[in-house]
């Protein structure tokens, strides 16, 4: 795949960059990224790699747009309240760059489409905000041997990892399935919070996608709007991990 003059001109600030160049380019717009969740995490996380050029993004909620929604989901507007999340995020990206494919799926990762699903894509986002959600993407992400990206938020503090399943500490590494409480509702958050995490997210992915820079794998990057703080602590993986070990 050769650029186009448009495509040169859109993605000229990607092309200055030694690490991307043209042909980082053009592997990005032959790569595929999931996206699971298409609310606060996966509104910056989708924006951004459909903006960097990921040529296929699948966008999975089953959720519809509600005007609370709004406060942080920025692939949403006014006029999409009521309307499937996954339909408001393609017509969105449509609107920022209309050559990106979007493929949709509207509904939630189960165990029975996870196999089939996951096959179809490069990298995998966790933007979901339940635990048992979470285990599932970690589970069939394992399975699938996909790298992936899990994010949580709540209220003013956000954290994310990256995970390649076979080499580095798995979710369930460090937060046991068997020890989670029942989800609760999150609180908040912060509506400029999951900008900043989802962000990240999709720079890990286009970093694991270009096999450039050091991913945020065996640690947990922590962040505390309030004091304005990161914090990258270190993990390992847990010989004893029921997913992983």
């Amino acid at each position: 795949m050769s650029l186009s003059d448009e495509q040169r001109q859109r993605y000229a600030r990607h092309l200055a960059l030694p690490e991307i160049g043209e042909a980082g380019q053009e592997k990005l717009l032959g790569s595929k990224v999931l996206v699971i969740g298409a609310g606060g995490l996966g509104s910056p996380a989708a924006f951004y790699l459909a903006a960097a050029g990921i040529g296929t993004i699948g966008i999975m909620d089953g959720d519809t747009v509600d005007l609370s929604n709004l406060q942080r989901q920025i692939l949403h507007t006014t006029n999409s309240v009521g309307q499937r999340k996954t339909d408001s995020a393609r017509e969105r990206i449509a609107a920022l760059d209309p050559a990106i494919t979007v493929e949709c799926h509207p509904f939630r990762l189960s165990e029975d489409n996870a196999p089939e699903i996951l096959k179809g894509y490069d990298f995998i986002i966790d933007a979901t905000d339940s635990f048992s959600s979470k285990h599932r993407i970690c589970r069939a992400c394992h399975a699938a041997m996909k790298p992936w990206s899990h994010a949580g938020i709540s209220d003013f503090h956000g954290q994310t990892m990256t995970i390649i399943p076979g080499k580095t500490a798995c979710f369930h590494c460090l937060f046991d399935e068997n020890e989670m409480t029942t989800d609760e509702a999150p609180r908040g958050p912060l509506g400029a919070l999951p900008g900043v995490i989802g962000s990240i997210q999709a720079i890990e992915a286009i970093k694991c996608l270009l096999g450039i820079g050091d991913l945020l794998t065996d640690a947990l990057l922590t962040f505390d709007a309030l004091a304005m703080n990161f914090r990258k602590v270190t993990v390992r993986r847990d010989a004893g991990c029921g997913i992983c070990g």
